[in-house]
């Protein structure tokens, strides 16, 4: 559920509480539920203090800290922002019954009907989420057959290779949604590894196309530790045994480490390429290169506006597409 603010108003209307609606509870604070109870801040937390002490309820996990915007007290028309502790639901209940407050029941009543309110809606955003989320999926088949028949259905050899591209893209974003893109590279063979030196060669010989004054000024050594990365093995066995899992593991810490002022992801393409050719695996037998520009600058991009919990799944498309693209 979506943090919220409602307004509570008693029956009688003379009491109005900014609620806080966020992870499926409610939350007021100390000076809320004075107000809400009648009673002072004293000994509202006074009542508090009693349910963690009787080990009625467990402070870590009904007290959250949210940040609140106040009047400044020396300084007119300024504001001061600081962290208020909020209690939930089941403290404001337990405060409530501790007071024998009417207007607690009231509080209540209401907050688990606006709770319900929230689960119902939240539920049906999800159920019409997931359904979209079947429905693109079932285009994607179709779109993917209608592909594969104009492949088959096709005469002209150029016509064939055209088709072939798209339908290769689309199995590739078919397989990108049943999360079954590729763990491993086909390529099983001894791997030449450029030195530090032969990198920052490469890239030093960039350096005239760029006009940024930092561009590839090193931050600190971790651009070493990338390329370093790629050559770990256990047992004899290397961690990446093939080209492709080196390839696409060298663009993504490159990327990932940000270990230049600025040229990153410039720098990253460049080491990727530079790899790939060293180990005579740029070139496709039929002469054509096995990654273009676009292809090379999206895939790029991918991997730096990524999270690092998605670290498999985009070396796994990048293994992916050097996969199909020989």
């Amino acid at each position: 559920m979506d943090s919220s603010i409602e307004i509570f108003k008693t029956n009688d209307n003379q009491t109005e509480i900014q609620v806080q609606f966020e992870n499926e509870t409610v939350w007021l604070n100390r000076h809320h539920m004075a107000e809400l109870f009648g009673r002072d801040v004293k000994t509202i937390g006074k009542h508090i203090n009693n349910v963690f002490n009787e080990g009625e309820l467990t402070r870590e996990v009904v007290v959250a800290k949210f940040a609140t915007t106040t009047r400044h007290g020396a300084i007119s028309g300024k504001t001061q922002t600081k962290e208020v502790e909020f209690y939930n639901l089941d403290v404001i209940i337990s405060v409530g019954y501790r007071v024998k407050s009417q207007q607690g029941t009231q509080f209540r009543q209401w907050a688990t009907q606006r709770l319900k309110d929230y689960l119902v809606k939240g539920y049906a955003i999800n159920e019409n989420r997931l359904a979209q989320k079947q429905q693109e999926v079932e285009y994607l088949k179709t779109g993917i057959r209608i592909i594969n028949r104009a492949i088959e259905e096709a005469t002209n050899d150029d016509s064939k290779e055209v088709f072939r591209l798209f339908s290769k893209g689309l199995a590739l974003l078919d397989d990108y949604d049943h999360e079954e893109l590729d763990k491993r590279g086909t390529t099983l063979k001894s791997t030449t590894y450029p030195s530090f030196g032969m990198y920052m060669e490469l890239i030093n010989n960039m350096y005239s196309d760029f006009e940024s004054d930092v561009f590839a000024q090193p931050k600190d050594d971790s651009f070493r530790s990338s390329i370093g990365q790629i050559m770990q093995g256990f047992g004899g066995e290397d961690l990446y045994p093939t080209i492709e899992e080196k390839a696409a593991n060298l663009l993504y810490y490159v990327v990932k480490n940000h270990s230049f002022v600025d040229g990153n992801k410039r720098i990253a393409a460049a080491c990727f390429v530079f790899f790939l050719e060293q180990n005579n695996s740029l070139i496709k037998p039929n002469g054509k290169p096995l990654i273009d520009n676009s292809t090379l600058a999206a895939l790029t991009l991918f991997v730096a506006t990524s999270k690092t919990e998605e670290a498999d799944v985009v070396k796994q498309l990048v293994i992916s597409i050097l996969n199909r693209n020989y």
